[in-house]
């Protein structure tokens, strides 16, 4: 209902704050004589701003869990590409670690795997993070941001002094 004061309400208009006061009657936040009495509002408004005049006090609901899935969805795919792309920007070390390798006689162990080891355990975490039987979300985000501001190499332990801030 984000429509000016003046302008006429919609059938639609009408039925969706209709199933929203049914909703707060059910959550307790209304009683039965008053979701009764604004029901009779939302047929006879004619304009947005009767309608709106019917829900002022009442909180907004959330969103229905459809929503809330497709939102979770679209969140962690979006944070899957952000881990994908800060894995692989953190392979190109691996990359000339192994041409090194190559290029002085690829004899002895193979070293360069232990560069690959810092890039595997931070998309395992993460991973693990973003798809595990609990999604923290919120969790892979900040650590995606901290890596990003930080830059390459391996992570570095905090001090306690930094633990504050």
């Amino acid at each position: 209902m984000s429509d000016p004061p003046g302008v006429r309400a919609s059938d639609d208009e009408r039925e969706q704050l209709a199933r929203q006061l049914r909703e707060h009657y059910a959550a307790g936040r209304i009683t039965e004589d008053e979701l009764a009495e604004r029901l009779d509002g939302v047929y006879a408004a004619k304009t947005v701003a009767e309608l709106a005049a019917l829900r002022t006090d009442l909180p907004d609901l959330p969103p229905p869990p459809a929503a809330q899935k497709a939102e979770l969805a679209q969140r962690r795919s979006q944070l899957h590409r952000q881990l994908i792309q800060q894995t692989g920007g953190s392979l190109g070390l691996f990359a000339i670690c192994v041409g090194i390798w190559a290029a002085s006689g690829a004899s002895g162990a193979f070293w360069p795997a232990f560069v690959l080891i810092f890039p595997i355990l931070f998309f395992a975490r993460n991973a693990w993070n973003l798809y595990g039987p609990s999604p923290q979300l919120d969790r892979v985000e900040a650590e995606l941001r901290r890596e990003r501001h930080r830059g390459p190499g391996p992570p570095r332990r905090r001090h306690r002094r930094d633990v504050g801030r």
